[in-house]
């Protein structure tokens, strides 16, 4: 009866550039999320602000 090695993750063969190159997207990715994060965060207060301003009493 054979085993077939099966890495559990993703480190355990690939090669370290392959793995630098998923570190690198991971962080730019993260990098992104934050900024779309940040930017529907103020979206939604400028939203709330004009909705309760002058123009559109509460």
């Amino acid at each position: 009866m054979s085993q077939e090695a099966v890495p559990e993750q993703l480190g355990a063969d690939a090669p370290k550039g392959l793995l630098q190159q998923m570190e690198e997207l991971m962080a730019a990715l993260t990098a992104d999320l934050s900024q779309l994060d940040a930017d529907l965060q103020s979206s939604a207060d400028r939203g709330r602000a004009d909705a309760t301003g002058p123009e559109h009493p509460a």
